[in-house]
């Protein structure tokens, strides 16, 4: 398979600089990363909606593991940012439970959790977002849309990773986070992330994520399968894995409001 891939790869142009709008050798770091950035989203735009069916797999330091099966439904907003929903399916203990997301470009987003066992809706506030989301190694900032604004930016140069072209660039939060910085490597092929590095607020690398095992849907959007986020400072890590991709299916905005977290089946 690895070999297929690569070949496809051959046919694949890559991104170079004179195709990127503020991205040349001769720009200053900050100009290149926030260039970088803006294309990467500016790809991803127009999808409207996806529903897709979810695993999360949470790993202990041994090894040790326990699955969850889940829904995921997002919406694509007129203007910046995304409402995202998640609800798990099985098993029993968790069963109900419903995350949703309103991004937004200018400010914090919008978070609930719905807790059937407590029958009710809990919103996540701002200094709860880097608490961990169902005991997993992703924060519920990390579940959040990576919006353009909420970051500064600093080209780092060109790397590779798994054997192909790639560009680095760190991205700094504006406002709070649990993170100082992020060190994104995407590949130069599509401006698709495929590591984020997550430095604590002592600078200290926190946790890596891993995204692979891309698809592409309606000929332009592309969709990472999986995802691992490895704590390098608990030794646990957590997959989540994505499968039946739908696009377009008409969701309607009524399944992404507040009171409707408890009617979700």
């Amino acid at each position: 398979m690895r070999h297929v891939v690569c070949l496809l790869l051959l046919l694949i142009p890559l991104a170079s600089a004179s195709e990127i709008a503020g991205f040349a050798p001769g720009n200053d770091q900050a100009m290149n990363g926030l260039a970088l950035a803006e294309e990467a989203d500016r790809r991803g735009q127009g999808y409207g909606d996806t529903q897709s069916a979810m695993r999360m797999t949470l790993f202990n330091k041994r090894g040790d593991s326990v699955t969850r099966s889940m829904r995921s439904k997002t919406l694509e907003m007129p203007d910046a940012g995304d409402r995202t929903l998640l609800f798990f399916l099985d098993p029993a203990d968790v069963r109900g439970t419903a995350f949703l997301t309103h991004s937004f470009e200018d400010r914090d987003d919008d978070q609930w959790l719905y807790l059937p066992a407590l029958k009710r809706v809990k919103r996540i506030a701002s200094s709860q977002r880097d608490g961990a989301f169902m005991s997993s190694e992703f924060s519920y900032e990390d579940l959040g849309a990576d919006e353009v604004a909420k970051y500064t930016y600093r080209y780092l140069g060109e790397t590779t990773i798994d054997g192909e072209p790639a560009y680095t660039l760190e991205r700094t939060p504006v406002a709070r986070s649990g993170y100082s910085k992020h060190v994104v490597t995407m590949d130069q092929s599509e401006l698709r992330a495929r590591k984020v590095e997550y430095f604590d607020r002592t600078g200290t690398l926190l946790k890596t994520l891993t995204a692979s095992n891309y698809q592409r849907y309606l000929d332009q959007y592309w969709r990472p399968l999986r995802m691992e986020m490895v704590n390098h400072q608990n030794g646990k890590r957590t997959v989540l894995e994505w499968e039946n991709y739908e696009f377009g299916a008409g969701l309607p905005m009524r399944d992404f409001e507040r009171n409707a977290l408890r009617d979700i089946r």
